[in-house]
């Protein structure tokens, strides 16, 4: 097992290099330049010379990368934002926990209920709830996210406002509230200004902090915000789970050691459960990771109708100001989760499967 790690992590290394490279280049092939998306009218030909000059940006783009490159290898320097005139570790550390937290919640929603769907349908094959299951399944596939976002606001927000089905329509947390870092309630930093990246990213994800603080009232209404966005961008990963694990459990089902069981007097939820299931999740698991990945890149629509700010919607502010920066470090810090994601999938897979392990 060390071995297949290591392994792994040695091929992270170029895949790493090869997102970087081709973000990089590809960030500064988009028409226009960022000086006159940043400054607008005030971006005189003297004004965007010398900012030009201030970032850097007058070199050679090989030059410009191999600086770009030392620095996050030297220093894990991922650059300042030409749009927010800011570190772009800061910006990940304030911004990135807000999608991690939505994308979670979206694929334990997605998970806890497709898979059992995907069961139901399959053993329950060609019969109403089969039918009923797979037609909800392709609904959910159909619906546009920012559709049933705007749906979902309007219907828990406004319909149901004054009822105890009411659910916040936007926003993370309540207006007014403003919740203390765990360092802080910890007395682990007297100046919050002194707080690292990892300790900021650590205080924004607002779940840990009020599990660490003891603050239920925080944790309450954290996940009442979280709900209605959760289930908007988590739907779709939902009909596609169902769907693939109700295939794949039909495959198992059909199969000569699950007749063998049978006929040998196997109760038939453990034939099912222990025999079926667990031989068909291989495929299910691969598809939660993929989704998992995507959506921890960023879900813009989705944030953008529930008042998020983050890392998608960070990303398309940082592409449509020609923030090369801003774009790179998002890019690369989703790129790493991504990799990290399938590495975590493909030991999953020696515990699910034996065989896996022995080979």
């Amino acid at each position: 097992m060390l071995r297949f790690l290591l392994k792994r992590f040695l091929l992270v290394i170029p895949v790493l290099f090869g997102i970087l490279l081709v973000t990089f280049f590809l960030a500064r092939a988009i028409p226009g330049d960022p000086c006159r998306a940043v400054l607008g009218e005030r971006a005189t030909d003297e004004v965007c010379d010398a900012y030009f000059e201030r970032q850097g940006l007058n070199e050679p783009v090989p030059v410009q990368f191999a600086v770009y490159t030392r620095n996050i290898l030297l220093h894990g320097d991922l650059g300042t934002s030409l749009r927010f005139q800011r570190p772009v570790t800061e910006l990940l550390a304030e911004r990135l926990p807000v999608t991690m937290e939505l994308t979670l919640l979206a694929i334990i929603f997605a998970a806890v209920v497709g898979v059992p769907l995907g069961i139901i349908s399959a053993y329950r094959h060609n019969s109403a709830i089969d039918v009923g299951t797979m037609i909800g399944a392709n609904i959910g596939v159909s619906m546009p996210v920012f559709w049933l976002g705007l749906m979902l606001s309007y219907i828990f927000g406004v319909a149901l406002r004054d009822t105890m089905f009411a659910l916040p329509p936007s926003g993370r947390l309540t207006p007014g509230a403003n919740p203390d870092p765990f360092y802080m309630v910890w007395g682990m930093l007297e100046d919050p200004d002194m707080a690292s990246s990892l300790l900021v990213f650590i205080s924004r994800l607002n779940i840990v902090n009020a599990i660490l603080t003891g603050n239920w009232e925080l944790l309450g209404d954290s996940l009442r915000h979280l709900i209605l966005p959760a289930i908007a961008v988590g739907t779709i990963p939902l009909a596609i789970i169902a769907r693939m694990t109700r295939s794949s459990l039909l495959e198992v089902l059909g199969q000569d050691f699950i007749r063998t069981a049978r006929a040998k007097g196997v109760r038939e939820r453990t034939v099912v459960l222990r025999h079926g299931v667990s031989n068909a999740l291989l495929p299910v698991v691969t598809i939660i990771g993929l989704n998992f990945g995507f959506l921890i890149s960023g879900a813009v629509l989705t944030e953008t109708i529930f008042g998020f700010t983050g890392i998608g919607k960070t990303l398309f502010d940082g592409i449509t100001a020609r923030d090369y920066t801003l774009v790179q470090g998002v890019t690369l810090s989703t790129a790493v989760a991504f990799v990290f994601i399938n590495l975590f999938v493909d030991l999953l897979y020696g515990y699910l499967d034996p065989r896996i392990r022995l080979s």
